[in-house]
């Protein structure tokens, strides 16, 4: 049986991630890390599978993590929208000062890195976003916080620590089903750039979470790092994504 420590586990996708490593406790031994106790409770009712810490704070890190595995990093900073769009200008972000994207998106993640790699974890499995080839991003400018240019720093320290990686760069997230579209994947930016013929610019969160749960599995998956999208649902000459091992066979190594 693996045992796994998801971090972020109580954010939308996180918890997704959480819930299906639960589900299959037959191969899974799962752990969630996590800030608010309160949140979990509400989420899930109690914190009988969570360890309690911020992802700035390694000691709390390399407590939860001891006897794992592997590590899902599902962390990332969040901008809080500070003024409406009026008068056609734009909706303005900003980021809480503890919660910049340098601090969680980068330094949080070595943080966890360096503790995954002290406890002897075998594989970090990083869901990031697509973009980071491109500076001027939208995600960049929101709050001032090149939240891109902060995860591709991060996504380089991982590949270069010598643990087995699966870097999953999601492309705009959707609350709808999973298990029902193609997933594409590529790099560099270009699945947005030169789309093929019926792709999407995002994909599922469902989807990113099946993704996640497969990658742990797949010996296809260790030492790659790839962009994803999906289809449209029903798109004439579209093939649902089943076989997880033939995709991440079709992805690459390094940035």
């Amino acid at each position: 049986m693996k045992k796994v420590l998801v971090t972020g586990a109580t954010g939308r996708t996180g918890s997704l991630v959480f819930q299906k490593l639960s589900s299959q406790s037959e191969e899974f031994q799962v752990k969630g890390f996590a800030r608010s106790p309160e949140k979990i409770e509400q989420m899930y009712g109690s914190t009988k599978d969570f360890a309690i810490g911020n992802i700035s704070n390694k000691s709390q890190i390399e407590s939860a993590i001891e006897g794992c595995d592997a590590l899902v990093i599902l962390t990332s900073a969040v901008p809080k929208m500070v003024a409406p769009p009026s008068d056609g200008k734009p909706p303005e972000f900003a980021y809480d000062p503890e919660g910049m994207p340098e601090k969680v998106d980068c330094q949080g993640q070595v943080n966890q890195i360096d503790a995954a790699k002290q406890a002897g974890v075998e594989h970090i499995v990083l869901v990031g976003s697509m973009g980071g080839t491109k500076s001027d991003h939208v995600l960049n400018r929101m709050g001032n916080g090149n939240i891109l240019v902060w995860k591709r720093k991060a996504e380089q320290y991982l590949i270069d620590s010598g643990v087995d990686y699966t870097i999953i760069r999601a492309g705009g997230l959707l609350n709808e089903p999973g298990g029902v579209r193609e997933l594409l994947v590529g790099k560099d930016d270009l699945l947005s750039i030169n789309p093929p013929d019926g792709a999407t610019n995002s994909i599922p969160r469902d989807d990113v979470a099946n993704l996640v749960i497969n990658a742990l599995r797949e010996p296809n998956a260790r030492n790659k790092a790839f962009d994803v999208v999906s289809k449209l649902e029903n798109t004439p000459s579209a093939s649902v994504t089943s076989d997880f091992s033939s995709l991440f066979a079709q992805t690459t190594g390094g940035l």
